[in-house]
């Protein structure tokens, strides 16, 4: 399976090129749950702090000013440890 992607500390001009601004927005506070991502998202977190661990893989920090992609068919637990707030989309 697909790992988790993380880009570090995207450019301006790379969130413009991609139309970031455009996509839908999700906000979440402090808290821990289970996730399985039925589509491909991808996401650029505007605020937050989390660690995302795939069932039986190893843990991955991303927060904000990172583009993330998360592949179609992923289990895993987020544990948001500063409230988030994301742009994301989603494909097939």
């Amino acid at each position: 399976m697909k790992s988790i992607q993380v880009i570090k500390q995207v450019s301006k001009e790379e969130l413009e090129k991609q139309g970031i601004s455009g996509w839908g927005i999700w906000s979440k506070e402090e808290s821990r749950f289970p996730w399985t991502y039925d589509s491909t998202e991808t996401c650029y977190f505007l605020s937050g702090e989390v660690i995302v661990t795939p069932d039986g893989g190893e843990p991955v920090h991303m927060g904000k000013g990172d583009l993330v992609t998360f592949p179609k068919g992923m289990r895993c637990t987020w544990d948001i440890r500063k409230a988030v707030r994301k742009h994301y989309t989603f494909e097939d």
